[in-house]
């Protein structure tokens, strides 16, 4: 079985996303094209994660999440990722690595999310976007376990496991 379409041809191009239509054999599948996203769990000094809670247009409701973004043309991932957290919550520094690379949902959409984990970070001046209204959350690290029941959001659960997989035994509840 090939790997690459038959055919494929440009729907919709919009400012952040577009579709495209493939042709694969007698199959048909509409792909919508992402440039990459980044999320980041970011941990300051005293112990604690920074979340964001945001509305969320299409699930209708303020979701609570981790500081997230979306790739500028051409911008590597974790370039995208401290952009996107010093806009978001106002934070620098730290030591950064990358928790894990995936699709979000590759039934339908060619996004892919890099997911980093942030420690040490310092708090200064946020930056949000015109259209950002962000309430920062912050948690301490040894809740995080038991407050997962709380996200609603994919990357955010994702992230917070990967980053408690990597926590000694003592620093998790249970």
């Amino acid at each position: 079985m090939s790997l690459e379409p038959d055919s494929a041809r440009s729907m919709y191009e919009g400012a952040l996303l577009g579709l495209t239509v493939e042709r694969w054999g007698e199959n048909e599948r509409e792909i919508v094209e992402h440039p990459g996203a980044v999320a980041i769990v970011a941990v300051d000094d005293d112990g604690y994660v920074t979340l964001v809670r945001q509305l969320r247009e299409p699930a209708r409701k303020r979701l609570l999440e981790l500081p997230a973004g979306t790739a500028e043309p051409g911008e590597e991932p974790l370039a995208t990722a401290r952009r996107e957290l010093q806009e978001e919550c106002g934070l620098t520094g730290g030591e950064w690595r990358e928790l894990a690379a995936f699709w979000t949902t590759p039934g339908f959409c060619r996004e892919r999310m890099h997911v980093y984990a942030a420690e040490g970070v310092e708090r200064g001046e946020a930056s949000p976007a015109a259209d950002e209204d962000l309430e920062l959350v912050r948690w301490r690290v040894m809740e995080i376990a038991g407050r997962l029941e709380e996200i609603e959001d994919a990357k955010t659960l994702a992230g917070l496991l990967l980053y408690l997989r990597e926590l000694p035994q003592a620093t998790s509840p249970g």
